[in-house]
């Protein structure tokens, strides 16, 4: 029987935790459908608010897997890039409009939630670097209508690390003060207050995912992609556990190459201008991979923007129309500008984490660590290189490779961070 959790892998604890939720969420509505008296949307609101002061007094900050843990009207979902914290939330969302109040998986309310064509599901995935106060000023109005399905209104944030101070501050007051049966969940890679306010933290229940163990991800792969077992099992190794990188490894020839290319690197290493080639091969490659990933998207847009501006009409004032449009059309090419940048800068982050696997395992060779490679076809030559480097020297270069990632996370020029990576990469 189908599942909506069923795409969560390795996530038991947090599973059995987003389950008692959802039926705990279902029994408000049963008790608010049958109590005498007032109407179902108020009573339905006392009944989340009641169950969240029982969860956890004052915050509803309890901890998943607690035996208490019940529904509130805020979530926080953390966890490592690929644990599943955006399929967790849209799972959960799902469950809490099911109309059986399980997440069974048949029913219209799952079907249109994971669809994203639900009525009463806002979904939030940030297209640029940040999401900006204006988009959530506007979200937090729309989520205070009442659900025209008679359920919850639920928002979802991904990347809810993306979001402005300003913005914050916007979904901030209304976690605060929530409307009437509406449901907030934030997906962050931590509770730190880097990724998310710490007044945003004291108001939401945590979920904290673990990065899924291989075997659990090969089992999907084979299961739901019908993927050979060998392949899921080097791919579910090489992408870390990384539920999405895992099924684009196995699948798709292109992402192999370019995973191919990037564990060349350490290799093509042997001087100064070596080390500034590879660098501008790498950034070279993620704006290749990025521009391909947009492109599509960015014609269709711009198309049905002209279209709905009257391009192509032969009408009086047609040609007046478009060219009014100038603003429209420089703010769609402002928004697929920052698209691009995220898409960027979200490929060079996979060819990085690939570059830290490679050195991770030379470390964990030089320390003739009982543990399997990351990358069984570059086995060889880690080893080789822990044999070159020795513990601490493969060390340093992990850290190079982190440091990395890290600076690109702070808005530094990815150029620059690269090429200061790849030097200490020779240095060593």
């Amino acid at each position: 029987m189908p599942d909506v959790f069923a795409d969560l892998v390795g996530q038991d604890e947090a599973v059995d935790t987003l389950r008692r939720a959802a039926a705990a969420a279902a029994a408000v509505l049963r008790t608010a459908a049958v109590r005498p008296g007032g109407g179902p949307a108020v009573a339905a609101d006392d009944g989340l608010a009641a169950l969240a002061e029982e969860a956890a007094p004052g915050a509803g900050g309890g901890a998943a897997g607690d035996p208490g843990a019940g529904m509130t009207h805020a979530w926080i979902f953390t966890g490592p890039p690929g644990s599943g914290r955006s399929v967790a939330a849209r799972a959960f969302a799902a469950a809490l409009q099911c109309v059986h109040g399980t997440g069974c998986g048949e029913c219209p309310g799952c079907h249109t939630t994971l669809a994203g064509t639900h009525a009463d599901v806002r979904l939030v995935v940030p297209e640029g670097l940040s999401i900006g106060v204006n988009e959530m000023r506007a979200l937090v109005l729309r989520a205070a209508s009442t659900p025209s399905g008679g359920r919850w209104q639920v928002v979802v944030i991904e990347d809810a690390d993306r979001l402005t101070e300003a913005a914050g501050n916007a979904l901030l007051k209304a976690i605060e003060e929530p409307p009437p049966r509406t449901v907030f969940l934030l997906c962050a890679p931590s509770t730190h207050p880097d990724d998310i306010s710490v007044t945003i933290r004291s108001r939401c229940r945590v979920v904290p995912l673990r990065q899924p163990p291989a075997g659990a991800v090969a089992e999907v792969l084979v299961r739901r992609d019908g993927i050979g077992p060998d392949v899921a099992q080097w791919a579910a190794a090489a992408a870390q556990g990384h539920v999405g990188r895992a099924r684009r490894l196995a699948r798709d020839p292109e992402a192999r190459k370019r995973r191919e290319a990037v564990l060349a690197v350490p290799r093509r290493l042997t001087g100064v201008g070596a080390a500034f080639d590879a660098a501008s091969a790498l950034i070279e490659a993620a704006e290749a991979e990025a521009e391909a990933s947009v492109a599509e998207t960015d014609a269709a847009e711009r198309a049905a923007l002209e279209t709905a501006l009257g391009a192509g009409g032969t009408g009086r004032g047609a040609a007046g129309a478009i060219r009014g449009a100038a603003g429209q059309l420089k703010d769609l090419e402002r928004r697929q500008k920052s698209r691009a940048t995220r898409a960027q800068r979200d490929a060079l982050d996979r060819a990085l984490v690939d570059l830290a696997g490679f050195y991770r395992d030379a470390l964990t060779m030089a320390l003739r660590a009982p543990v399997a490679p990351v990358h069984t076809d570059t086995a060889e030559v880690a080893g080789a290189g822990a044999a070159k480097w020795d513990a601490e020297g493969s060390l340093r270069r992990l850290e190079a490779v982190l440091e990395c990632r890290a600076a690109i996370e702070a808005n530094v020029k990815p150029r620059i961070a690269v090429e200061a990576m790849m030097l200490a990469l020779w240095k060593g």
